[in-house]
């Protein structure tokens, strides 16, 4: 049985550009992909006519049928603004120490609360409101400028050794080391005596030293038992939960160069109610007292 002979088909014209010896082949495009290119081309032009599409200096244009997605978020907010506005209202005008109470505020506070903290708050103190070095975790019990909600509003309210606000919380720590206020063998002793205070390993022939020391020059904003001044926002060195470490190296550091965390004022960012909600949020966490 013989084979049929293969016939090959002839290339087709070329356009006359070569490159290294490679010849483009004219190989023109199917009609039906030209059509439908040209179809989106149409396509594009009426949509852009229809709908907001060419940026202007202030403005989109808006399109021959008017839409606008701006003023329809817009509007969407308005509504759930409206919405809410009663529990707002009632949210301002509440007791903040009954809004654990009250189950339609409390609810409210639970939701409102935590949108605001994740849009505002949870940069610096952690989406599950845990805190980092230098940033306060939020569910445990240790407050440097107390866990009330009274104490949370008005700190949230007025923030925390900022410059906008003049009711801002404000203390300072003395630079001991940077400052010569004290010499180094005097900062090494106390920096002993309080790694001693939370049974911390420590040389405690310098922690004897160190007390002192701590005695003279500490005790006056973290107390004479060293558990902190809340009204100075002096930690509580006793109870081993550190803002910015409790090594030695760490502890060191503060006691040479300071320590000065800035939170911002929110009264003139969020409204009284969001201030509200988010506090009565933070405050059921874990933390609250």
């Amino acid at each position: 049985m013989s084979r049929k002979p293969v016939v090959k088909k002839p290339d087709p014209e070329t356009t006359g550009h070569e490159w290294d010896g490679i010849q483009e082949f004219n190989n023109p495009l199917p009609r039906w992909w030209l059509w439908t290119f040209y179809l989106t081309i149409v396509w594009g032009i009426g949509y852009t006519i229809a709908y907001p599409a060419w940026p202007m200096l202030t403005h989109a244009t808006r399109g021959f049928i008017g839409t606008s997605t701006r003023d329809d978020v817009a509007a969407e907010i308005a509504a759930f603004d409206a919405a809410n506005a009663p529990l707002e209202a009632k949210l301002v005008a509440a007791d903040l120490g009954g809004i654990a109470a009250d189950p339609e505020l409390a609810n409210f506070t639970r939701n409102a609360g935590a949108a605001v903290f994740r849009t505002n708050c949870a940069t610096c103190h952690g989406a599950g409101a845990a805190g980092a070095k230098g940033y306060p975790n939020l569910l445990d019990n240790d407050w440097l400028w107390g866990g009330s909600i009274d104490d949370i509003v008005l700190t949230i309210s007025h923030g925390i050794r900022n410059t906008t606000d003049a009711d801002a919380r404000y203390s300072q720590m003395p630079a001991f080391g940077k400052d010569g206020i004290l010499e180094r063998g005097q900062i090494e002793a106390v920096v002993e005596y309080v790694l001693s205070l939370s049974s911390a390993e420590h040389d405690a022939a310098k922690a004897t030293e160190g007390l002192t020391v701590f005695a003279d020059n500490c005790a006056a904003c973290h107390g004479e038992d060293a558990k902190g001044m809340r009204e100075q926002g002096a930690p509580n060195l006793v109870d081993a939960i550190w803002l910015y470490g409790g090594s030695r190296a760490a502890i060191t550091e503060s006691v040479m160069n300071a320590r000065f965390g800035v939170m911002p004022a929110w009264a003139d960012r969020l409204s009284e109610a969001e201030i509200r909600a988010v506090a009565a949020y933070v405050h059921q966490l874990g933390g609250g007292e």
